[in-house]
């Protein structure tokens, strides 16, 4: 039922699902543009300035769509959820402050030199301007995540008049499932552009596959993919562990399980009712659920039906959007494995099906991403701060009839500014990235620069 609590959790899900898009491709793109500046520096191959200059632009359009986007949320802690700002205002406030000090300073600060300096401020400057932007992304993402993790495992504070004040910085920043998060974060960023370059790349070679830029930038994107998918897997394994010591409660929820038992079994599909507290139609692996959690066959897995009523998440969500993460996950690394495939195949450049393969798969990071986030804070509920601060207490006192007006504006404003938005990056992808860099507009082929043959260049 539809409450002004409820309303307010979909406005504030809404605005953040749009904002999370955006910094999961520029953290990854930003690298990427280092890499092809580097590339363009040490062999001097014009390629990678015009794959530099193709990518530059897109990431200016998602840089911007990412700040914009950002904003709007910062204004929701003091409407729609006043009491969680005053009482988490001493923790999460300096935070914040730090990301912008150390890290949106820091991007903007060198992202005009990025965008026009090339030639006005000499290669060198120019590539310490990408490196500092590509450093600012993850200072971004490291606060970023410091303070989602303090809200899902809050540590070194105190409660003094009603507030959260900080005892120590160094356990509140590094609190216990921060180190997690980050690195299952940023992997999934760097996986999400990669994926992305990649479907732009293979779009290209189904239309030439002689394009040697096309070529270029699908072999990075493949590379990425088939070293960083399974280490994916591992870092989530890992995340997953600290999420079953400090939130059993979510992976309960996750993984459909309500009765506690040892060597439960793994539940790939079913149908978890909360009402009747069983998981319907269960396709089950028995006892691989406590091995995957435990890394013990007869590892012991507490069920929902353990903990209270009110203290349970919503385990038909959960169920499925973890599924979803997982599913994405095991098609990246599959894709990977296919990629290598093909280059031992010495068909990397000529196999159409690998091709249209990737270019489905362009999407799927950002689905994952927004899968994951809904796990983790889904799963976070009825806290808002895990085990201090429940999400009924954290709303401001505002009519639904406020709310739902102002979440059909944000509906509607989203709508006309990110799709006008989105659309322009997908008619930049769909130009041909060889005439990115080219003095008289003349497409780069291979063989047009004095080195090596085309199909020996380090980013292939």
């Amino acid at each position: 039922m539809l409450d002004a609590e409820i309303l307010a959790r979909i406005q504030f899900a809404f605005t953040v699902s749009f904002h999370i898009i955006f910094p999961s491709f520029t953290i990854g793109l930003a690298s990427y543009l280092f890499v092809l500046e580097a590339m363009w520096l040490r062999t001097r191959d014009e390629t990678y300035l015009s794959l530099f200059k193709f990518w530059l632009k897109i990431f200016a359009l998602a840089f911007g769509m990412g700040v914009v986007s950002g904003i709007v949320m910062s204004y929701q802690f003091g409407t729609n959820w006043g009491p969680f700002a005053e009482f988490s205002g001493g923790v999460l406030g300096p935070l914040l402050a730090y990301e912008v000090l150390s890290a949106f300073f820091l991007e903007a600060g060198f992202l005009g030199i990025m965008l026009f300096g090339l030639n006005r401020v000499g290669p060198k400057l120019h590539f310490t301007a990408t490196i500092m932007v590509a450093v600012g992304t993850l200072f971004s993402a490291f606060w970023i995540l410091s303070a989602n993790s303090w809200m899902q495992t809050p540590d070194g504070f105190v409660i003094e008049n009603g507030r959260a004040v900080v005892t120590s910085w160094i356990d509140a920043i590094f609190n216990p499932s921060f180190g997690y998060r980050l690195v299952h974060m940023v992997l999934a960023a760097y996986l999400t552009t990669s994926l992305v370059v990649g479907a732009v790349g293979a779009w290209h070679l189904l239309r030439d596959r002689d394009n040697r830029a096309a070529r270029i930038m699908f072999s990075m994107a493949m590379w990425m993919v088939a070293i960083v998918a399974p280490i994916q897997i591992i870092a989530g394994d890992m995340h997953g562990l600290n999420t079953l010591e400090h939130q059993p409660a979510k992976v309960a929820a996750m993984e459909g399980h309500f009765e506690t038992q040892n060597g439960a079994p793994l539940i790939l599909f079913g149908w978890p009712d909360m009402d009747a507290q069983v998981t319907k139609y269960a396709l089950e692996i028995p006892k691989l659920g406590s091995l995957v959690l435990t890394h013990d066959w007869d590892g012991k897995i507490t069920g929902l039906n353990d903990f209270a009523p009110e203290d349970r998440p919503n385990s038909t969500i959960l169920f499925w959007t973890f599924r979803v993460m997982v599913g994405i996950g095991i098609l990246m690394a599959l894709l990977g494995f296919a990629s290598l495939f093909g280059r031992w195949r010495k068909s990397l450049y000529s196999c159409t099906w690998l091709h249209r393969f990737a270019l489905v798969m362009g999407p799927s990071g950002f689905i994952a991403i927004l899968a994951g986030w809904f796990t983790t804070e889904i799963g976070r509920q009825p806290w808002v701060i895990y085990g201090v601060m429940r999400t009924s207490e954290a709303g401001s006192p505002i009519s639904m009839t406020m709310i739902a007006g102002s979440l059909a504006a944000f509906v509607a404003v989203y709508a006309i500014v990110f799709g006008v938005g989105t659309a322009y990056i997908f008619r930049a992808m769909a130009k041909d990235p060889r005439f990115a860099h080219s003095p008289k507009g003349e497409v780069l082929r291979a063989g047009s620069r004095p080195v090596a043959d085309s199909t020996n260049q380090a980013g292939e």
